[in-house]
């Protein structure tokens, strides 16, 4: 799946436009993504990403990147083999898309600040 368009609270994927956080998986959209924690990232927030075995997770931290990924969550990716790329949002959708025919590659976005 690519990514058409971003813009701040908006996401149109495959024709289909989400106003929330979401997680972009090769063959479907996991819309509504929420977190523990809206402006931090945390191991839970992870679950459905991890069970998927991704190569490589692009974590969009909002338009401003507001949204913090800490050092654990960085090395759990990191010791489960998963190359992590945490960028706004922009740039974040930019590099998953550099990505998108790579099926084992998992983008999950924070589309607001």
């Amino acid at each position: 799946m690519r990514i058409d368009d971003y813009s701040f609270g908006r996401i149109v994927i495959g024709g289909g436009e989400y106003r929330s956080d979401v997680i972009v998986f090769h063959d479907r959209v996991r819309p509504d993504w929420r977190r523990l924690e809206g402006h931090a990232l945390h191991e839970r927030d992870l679950e459905e990403i991890l069970a998927a075995r991704p190569s490589t997770l692009v974590v969009g931290r909002g338009a401003m990147g507001m949204m913090r990924v800490p050092s654990a969550v960085a090395a759990l990716l990191e010791g489960r083999g998963v190359r992590l790329i945490a960028r706004r949002t922009a740039a974040a959708v930019r590099e998953y898309n550099d990505r998108a025919g790579d099926p084992s590659v998992v983008g999950a976005f924070h589309l607001t600040c």
